[in-house]
C-alpha cells in the first residue's frame, strides 16, 4: 500500500484518472476493482470508485466524497431521515387525528423504527465496508444482514396486526411465526461460513423465504375477509401487489447485477444494481406504511368488528 501517497495526497485519486478537483481529507484515495483487498471484491462489473485501507475516522470524512458507494450511503441516510420524519407526523397528527388506542401507538413506533434501524445499518455497513480491517468490515456487514431482517419485521407487524385486527387468534399464530423466523435468521448468521462467497446464494434464499412467507397471511386474509370480490379487498389488495412487485423488482436487481453486467465500468458512481436495491428498498417501506395509515384508520371506525361487515372475519 503506498503509505507515503496517502500522507501527502490533497486531491482524491479516482481509480484511473489521476485526480479528480475536489479537495478531500488527506489519506483518502480511490482505487479499482484489481487494487482493493479480496474481502470488498464482490462486484466485478464496478471496476472504479472503492475506498479501501482506511481507518474509522477516514471512513466517516469519506460520507462527503464521491465514490461508487456515495448514493448507497445517502440514500438509505435520507431514507432514514424520511421514517424518522414520518414517525413524528404519525405520532402527533395522523394518530391523535384518527382516535388510535394505544396498540396503534406501539405497532406505528415498531415498524417506523425497525425500518429506521435497518436504514442505518446499510449506511454503517456502506460507510465502513472500506475499513483497512478485514474483520472490522465483515462485522458491519453481518449488521447490514441484520439491518435488513429487522427492516422485514417492520413490514410484518403492522401488516399482520391490522390484517387480522379482529381476529386475536391468527394475528397471534402469525406474529410469532414471524418472529420465529427473523430469530432463526439472526442465529443463523452465528454460523462461521454465513458470510461467505459460497454461502451467497443460500444467504439471499433465506431472505426471500422469509419475505416470501407473507404470502401466506395475505392469502388467508383475502379469504377471512371475504375473497377478492369484498370491499375491504379491493381497496386494499392492490397497494399489497404493489408493494411485493416493487421488492420483486428490487432483489432482481440485487441478485442480476444488472444493468452493470451489461457495461461494465460504465455505471460505477451511478445506477448500479445495488444503487437501484437501495432505492427500491426505501420506495417499499415507504409505500407500506402509506398503505397501514388507511388500515388503521378503518380498524380504529369500526372497533365493535361485529358491527362492521369489512370485518366479519371467521376462523
Amino acid at each position: 500500500m503506498p503509505h507515503k501517497i496517502l500522507k501527502s495526497a490533497h486531491y482524491i485519486e479516482l481509480g484511473s484518472y489521476q485526480y479528480w478537483p475536489v479537495l478531500v481529507p488527506r489519506g483518502i484515495r480511490l482505487y479499482t476493482y484489481e487494487q482493493i483487498p479480496l474481502f470488498l471484491r464482490e462486484n466485478p462489473y464496478i471496476t472504479d470508485g472503492y475506498r479501501a485501507y482506511l481507518p474509522s475516522r477516514l471512513c466517516i470524512k469519506s460520507l462527503f466524497i464521491l465514490s461508487n458507494e456515495t448514493v448507497n450511503i445517502w440514500s438509505h441516510l435520507l431514507g432514514f431521515f424520511l421514517f424518522f420524519s414520518l414517525g413524528l407526523y404519525d405520532m402527533t397528527t395522523v394518530l391523535p387525528a384518527s382516535g388510535a388506542s394505544r396498540e396503534d401507538y406501539v405497532i406505528y413506533s415498531i415498524g417506523l423504527f425497525c425500518f429506521q434501524v435497518c436504514m442505518l445499518c446499510s449506511v454503517g455497513y456502506h460507510l465502513f465496508s472500506c475499513h483497512r480491517s478485514e474483520k472490522t468490515s465483515r462485522r458491519w456487514v453481518a449488521l447490514d444482514y441484520t439491518g435488513i431482517s429487522i427492516g422485514i419485521l417492520g413490514c410484518y407487524v403492522p401488516g399482520v396486526f391490522y390484517a387480522f385486527y379482529c381476529n386475536n387468534y391468527w394475528r397471534q399464530v402469525y406474529l410469532i411465526t414471524v418472529l420465529a423466523m427473523i430469530l432463526a435468521v439472526f442465529f443463523a448468521q452465528i454460523h462461521p461460513n454465513y458470510l461467505t462467497k459460497q454461502w451467497r446464494r443460500l444467504r439471499s434464499a433465506i431472505f426471500c423465504s422469509v419475505a416470501a412467507y407473507g404470502v401466506i397471511p395475505t392469502i388467508h386474509w383475502v379469504w377471512l375477509s371475504g375473497g377478492f370480490g369484498a370491499e375491504l379487498i379491493q381497496a386494499f389488495i392492490p397497494r399489497v401487489l404493489m408493494v411485493y412487485l416493487i421488492a420483486a423488482a428490487a432483489f432482481v436487481f440485487y441478485i442480476s447485477k444488472v444493468p452493470e453486467r451489461y457495461f461494465p465500468g460504465q455505471l460505477n458512481y451511478l445506477g448500479s444494481s445495488h444503487q437501484l436495491w437501495h432505492v427500491l428498498v426505501v420506495l417499499v417501506f415507504y409505500c407500506w406504511h402509506q398503505s397501514i395509515v388507511p388500515a388503521q384508520t378503518t380498524c380504529s371506525s369500526s372497533k365493535d368488528c361485529r358491527a362492521s361487515p369489512l370485518w366479519d372475519l371467521r376462523l
